[in-house]
């Protein structure tokens, strides 16, 4: 058997301790677990009500700036119209855009336009690269018209992407997040990297192998609503994504733009100070449990004190010191009971003890006086042996002559004569009366023995 073991098998209070402190621990740990799931869970919906909200937020902001520019176009296009004949003047109006508006970079008019390429309508066209520089892309606003002559020209207005960004990303909800803008063949129209702009996603995405942020670009495209778990630069996030639709306006031209939202949040994000929280939490149980068990393990031992005081009585008595003393517990509760019924039983005990040996010396004593009696009574024995045999030996020689003497005269009585038969008859006389004596003597020391037997 290990150390450990030993030791629990002999220490009592630990092992309660141990047992109290595991109970709580897994009462302890199905609350946590309980109220890390729901909290968990109420994140994630917060998240998504946030990333809802900031994708309302982040269209409707596009839209306005989308939206300024077309009410700039449309307020400078009427007095266009009444320079129709004025080429230059009209040139001049169309620079003034860029004046008046912040977000527009540059403003211009195409004469004589493709009608089948242009259309009739005003309309956002797909962004485009503007010289050799990714970081310049812009998105023009097309805003068809007719001269004097009939003809269709093109007042076009192109919109600083990159400058769209910084003013998206400014509002961004989080540290680390991104905001992005998906074109209608997955162009990034809005994106952190300037570099990027105008760069197919989902290409980028399989190029730098994010199976996952391909599946949330072609759900963007797709035009759904919702949000997948994606792996960026090997960090767990979740993208957020809807389709980017104008707002109404009377008068506005409403057209299908094909654009797509999406906001990417990393995980430290959204459940940051939540993994935080519970780590704290779980540190503060831990840290509890272990003063927990170290009180329960101090006050068990406080509480065992008697229980151990009283093993070490039971031991002496068990080593036959019976008159150890336990002494009385004020105490009334199981302990304290047991205590004080030890106490009685040890005074019970104790009382019995003396009792038996007392009684055991009685036994002692008179086991005494019987073992004399008895060596008495077996000298007693062996002396009226002796004297028996002696008296019978002393007895053997008359008899003997009286014997022989009857059986003289039984035989040869008429041979005898009366002399003869007269000295026989007087021998055996005498020795009868010798006989008789020592039976007499026989009967008196009897006597005298069986009166010193029973004194």
């Amino acid at each position: 058997m290990s150390k450990v073991t030993k030791f629990l098998a002999k220490t009592l209070s630990f092992r309660l301790s141990l047992r109290i402190i595991a109970a709580l621990a897994l009462l302890l740990m199905l609350a946590l677990m309980t109220m890390f799931y729901f909290s968990r869970k109420a994140v994630r919906e917060e998240a998504l009500q946030n990333a809802g909200q900031t994708l309302e937020a982040m269209v409707e902001n596009i839209d306005n700036v989308l939206l300024s520019v077309e009410q700039a176009a449309g307020n400078i296009y009427w007095k266009m119209m009444g320079q129709a004949n004025q080429p230059e003047l009209m040139e001049t109006y169309a620079h003034k855009l860029v004046e008046c508006n912040p977000y527009i970079t540059d403003s211009r008019i195409i004469w004589d336009a493709d009608s089948n390429t242009v259309g009739a309508m005003a309309v956002w066209t797909t962004p485009r690269k503007v010289g050799s520089s990714k970081e310049n892309a812009v998105a023009t606003f097309r805003l068809p018209f007719y001269d004097k002559n009939q003809k269709l020209n093109v007042l076009a207005i192109d919109v600083s992407l990159t400058l769209l960004s910084k003013i998206v990303l400014e509002e961004k909800p989080s540290p680390n997040s991104i905001c992005a803008l998906l074109g209608r063949e997955g162009t990034i129209i809005i994106y952190p990297d300037s570099t990027r702009l105008n760069m197919n996603l989902i290409a980028l995405a399989e190029k730098f192998n994010h199976p996952t942020l391909v599946e949330a670009a072609e759900a963007m495209l797709a035009g759904e609503t919702g949000y997948k778990e994606v792996m960026v630069k090997g960090k767990t996030c979740y993208a957020f994504y809807k389709p980017f639709k104008q707002t109404e306006v009377r008068g506005r031209a409403m057209t299908d733009l094909g654009w797509s939202a999406g906001i990417i949040y990393p995980e430290e994000d959204i459940f940051g100070s939540y993994n935080r929280l519970v780590w704290t939490v779980l540190i503060i149980a831990v840290v509890g449990l272990g003063l927990l068990f170290v009180f329960c393990r101090l006050f068990i031992h406080h509480q065992l004190m008697p229980l151990r005081r009283l093993g070490k009585s039971a031991q002496i008595i068990a080593e036959g010191r019976y008159d150890e003393p336990i002494p009385e517990s004020r105490n009334k509760d199981e302990v304290g009971r047991l205590q004080n019924h030890f106490h009685a039983m040890q005074q019970s005990l104790a009382q019995h003890m003396g009792e038996l040996q007392q009684l055991s010396n009685t036994l002692k004593e008179r086991g005494e006086v019987l073992q004399a009696a008895y060596e008495q009574a077996q000298g007693a024995d062996r002396i009226k042996t002796n004297f028996l045999y002696n008296m019978s030996d002393q007895m053997k020689a008359p008899v003997n002559s009286i014997l022989q003497s009857v059986k003289t005269i039984c035989q040869h009585g008429s041979e005898l004569t009366d002399e003869d038969t007269s000295k026989m008859v007087d021998e055996i006389m005498r020795r009868g009366e010798k006989v008789t004596a020592l039976l007499n003597q026989l009967i008196a020391d009897s006597e005298k023995l069986e009166s010193e037997k029973i004194e």
